[in-house]
């Protein structure tokens, strides 16, 4: 049997997990609200706080490990599988490589926490992972060139589990896949791979605390005004849009609480991102000449009966709807490094 610890950095949570070979045995979540993370004026700021988090709890419910997976973050463009972690992974998330995110922490809370059992540190398709065909890289402007990133991690999980749940082979499958969190990523998935993606950091679905994509002339007009700085334009697309900037909430709980009593602008906004959603789902079943064997929702909004009653009603003439509440990120990243250690698949060097 091999004990495998999971770490997983998120916006304001840092989740933690124990697993017995695939069976979770313990774990907890750890909730950083925005007076912990305001003394962090940069994102690896946060690393400690985060650090004295997972290493605490350890300390007190994990005794010995084969193996450290955590989730990876905005590297360098990859394709999908189990990444020892290295020091060029741990240089290019430092770096911010490709952008800020709290994934960009995995490698380097995994590595201590490796260090400290003695034992490998992995990271399991990382955001950066990168399956798309040429077509999809197009943006409009040479200068600009679309790229790869997803919540891969869910996205392939979610994948498998909807082609065992069908009867259709994976690698003949195909699929549309929506992540519904903080960020919503919408991906059509052939043979088990990402052929194409929004990019949840700035374009597809408007989310709790993200704009998705924008007019753009509107946009630069309020890049150059002189009245937001750059990071506070940054901010505007990441963190301060969608539901945020329309409601002054990102918890879709409380939406939900809101249109309940009444409340018509919260139903408006809400219906909006469903719509914003299911657009975006239509969009990537073009892409497969419209051969569907399921949309498939998952993430934490798939929790949302309203949410995914609005969505249904538009795209169910694509095929069958699946719908896996939560998420599978957990679970998937051991599952990555026990295929390591069981000699099922190779670990992948970055």
């Amino acid at each position: 049997m091999h004990n495998i610890l999971v770490v997983n950095p998120g916006s304001t949570t840092t989740k933690i997990a124990l697993f017995a070979d695939e069976t979770p045995v313990s774990g907890d979540v750890f909730r950083h609200d925005a007076a912990a993370l305001r003394p962090c004026a940069k994102l690896w700021d946060q690393l400690e706080l985060r650090w004295q988090a997972v290493s605490g709890w350890t300390s007190l419910h994990v005794r010995e490990v084969s193996a450290v997976a955590a989730t990876g973050g905005l590297l360098r463009p990859v394709e999908g599988g189990t990444y020892a972690v290295n020091e060029r992974m741990l240089a290019d998330a430092r770096a911010n490589l490709q952008g800020q995110h709290a994934s960009n922490l995995g490698c380097a809370l995994a590595q201590r926490l490796a260090a400290g059992y003695g034992c490998p540190a992995y990271v399991v398709d990382p955001v950066s992972v990168d399956e798309l065909e040429p077509l999809a890289r197009y943006s409009g402007h040479p200068l600009i060139r679309r790229r790869s990133l997803s919540h891969a991690i869910s996205i392939h999980a979610t994948a498998r589990r909807a082609a065992a749940e069908l009867g259709v082979p994976l690698n003949t499958s195909s699929l549309i896949v929506a992540h519904l969190g903080g960020g919503i990523s919408v991906a059509p998935v052939r043979g088990g791979r990402i052929i194409d993606v929004n990019d949840a950091s700035s374009d597809g679905p408007f989310s709790p605390e993200r704009t998705g994509g924008l007019p753009l002339q509107p946009f630069i007009d309020l890049s150059f005004s002189g009245s937001y700085s750059e990071a506070q334009m940054r901010t505007f697309v990441m963190g301060g849009g969608g539901l945020l900037a329309y409601l002054g909430t990102n918890s879709a709980l409380e939406v939900e609480q809101r249109i309940h009593s009444g409340d018509d602008a919260a139903r408006e906004v809400y219906e909006a991102m469903a719509y914003q959603i299911a657009k975006e789902i239509g969009a990537m079943a073009t892409v497969v000449a419209g051969r569907v064997d399921a949309v498939v929702i998952t993430g934490g909004l798939a929790a949302s009966t309203l949410l995914i009653r609005s969505i249904e009603n538009r795209v169910r003439f694509l095929g069958p709807v699946l719908v896996f509440a939560g998420d599978d990120e957990m679970s998937a990243l051991a599952q990555g490094a026990l295929a390591v250690l069981r000699g099922e698949a190779q670990a992948l060097e970055y």
